[in-house]
């Protein structure tokens, strides 16, 4: 096959892989004409080795993510080779911190993306606490010799130029675990991105996020709250509970399998006791030849709300520890697959007293795609591969200020046809190699 420069009419591929609790998922995606994305096919794995979003068995998750992209390969006849991974997990800590730069070029004079770029590598240079790393660094908004409240500088003239950073930072050993098992399964990775920043862009309007608005994923081990606010990323958090400890719950509770548990809260759960009547009977198979038992639903429904009350006070503390609460008009945005139960949005406004809509990952979609990618449980994987776009597209423009030539999409085979990915910024995994030299 030929290596060749990619031209306009050749189509940019994304693989986004998101490396759950409950599930591993890699989605193919492709952009057409319009600038729309569609998703080409999606492979799925069951999840051995997460736990909580942080990876606690290698051998066993490098199956998993082999698995997962065997099964898209095979849907798609995409050779996938490079991938945008998600990662998650109560290790996630996020902090507010002011960057300056005195600029000494006198020859340029204007602000150039060159400073915001210098700006925010300063940031990535931050002393963390041991065994902390950098994952992100957003700036939120920029101050241009002592004028405030600038969405962007670039173009304009100044010397003083300062910045408010949210931070995002993660163990060192649990980054490296996921990087890992995704390069023992003979992948590369193009970004690592914080998974609730990946699944606002799938589920959540640019119009929303500059009202207000709180995103909640909950994922099988966590649940990931995120605050926008102006069009800007305010607060982060991470909650240890998600799906898997209300089917822990309804184990307990009810005393049947946990295979079981899972399949009554999938299929009967419902997170409002009141909507269920007394006379609403599941019988489960008995053991061995035991006889079957008999679930009351309400009392199931009692079980699954009493949980999610839990998880919401703690998404509702996240609100108001934020300095939001009071800003947020585009209310509550609920996504992942534990907000396919039955009358959560009712549960979570009755809690809050915040309007609540339950987010499906097709904002940003054309509506061609060849699977079904309407279940908010997906929604982290398609927003991983609207994150790698955006890559893209901030490359080109990068190489095109610079006068270069390069190409910057993922190496796949396009049936005779091989791009290969090229000009990737320096990553946290680069320094991670420095160390170890």
């Amino acid at each position: 096959m030929d290596n060749f420069t990619p031209k306009d009419d050749i189509q940019d591929i994304v693989v986004g892989l998101d490396i759950g609790t409950t599930k591993i998922a890699a989605i193919v995606g492709t952009r057409t004409a319009n600038g729309k994305i569609e998703i080409k096919g999606i492979g799925k794995a069951e999840s051995v080795g997460v736990m909580r979003g942080v990876v606690t068995h290698i051998t066993p998750t490098i199956e998993s993510i082999k698995k997962a992209i065997q099964d898209a390969i095979e849907k798609t006849g995409v050779d996938i080779k490079v991938v945008n991974v998600g990662i998650a997990g109560q290790h996630i800590k996020s902090l507010q911190h002011k960057g300056l730069r005195t600029r000494t070029n006198k020859d340029a004079e204007y602000i150039a993306q060159d400073d915001i770029d210098a700006l925010i590598e300063d940031m990535h240079k931050l002393v963390m606490l041991p065994g902390d790393a950098i994952i992100h660094v957003i700036p939120q908004e920029y101050i241009v010799d002592n004028e405030q409240g600038i969405r962007d500088p670039i173009g304009m003239a100044g010397v003083r130029l300062e910045a408010n950073f949210h931070i995002i930072s993660g163990q060192y050993t649990a980054i490296k675990n996921i990087k890992t098992c995704v390069e023992r399964a003979d992948l590369e990775i193009t970004e690592l991105i914080l998974e609730p920043l990946a699944s606002a862009d799938a589920v959540i309007a640019n119009e929303e996020k500059e009202a207000g608005v709180v995103l909640v994923d909950i994922g099988g081990g966590t649940t990931d709250v995120a605050i926008f606010h102006d069009g800007i990323l305010r607060h982060t958090a991470v909650i240890p509970f998600g799906g898997n400890i209300i089917t822990e719950d309804i184990k307990e509770g009810c005393t049947i399998l946990r295979n079981q548990a899972e399949l009554l809260k999938v299929k009967f759960g419902s997170a409002l006791a009141n909507e269920n009547q007394e006379n609403e009977i599941v019988s489960i198979p008995g053991l061995r030849g035991r006889a079957p038992k008999e679930i009351s639903l309400k009392n199931l429904a009692h079980i699954i709300e009493a949980r999610m009350e839990e998880i919401i006070e703690h998404v509702f503390y996240e609100i108001r520890n934020s300095g939001y609460e009071k800003k947020l008009v585009a209310g509550i945005v609920v996504t992942g697959g534990g907000s396919q139960l039955k009358h959560l949005q009712q549960l979570f406004e009755y809690t809050t007293g915040m309007t609540t809509r339950i987010g499906y990952p097709n904002e940003h979609l054309s509506g061609s795609n060849s699977e079904d990618i309407s279940s908010p449980s997906l929604a982290t994987g398609v927003g991983l591969v609207l994150k790698g776009f955006q890559f893209v597209d901030k490359q080109r423009r990068k190489d095109e200020l610079n006068g270069v030539n390069t190409p910057t999409k993922p190496e796949v085979n396009l049936g005779s046809q091989k791009v290969s990915g090229k000009g990737l910024f320096k990553s946290i995994f680069e320094i991670f190699n420095e160390d170890t030299k």
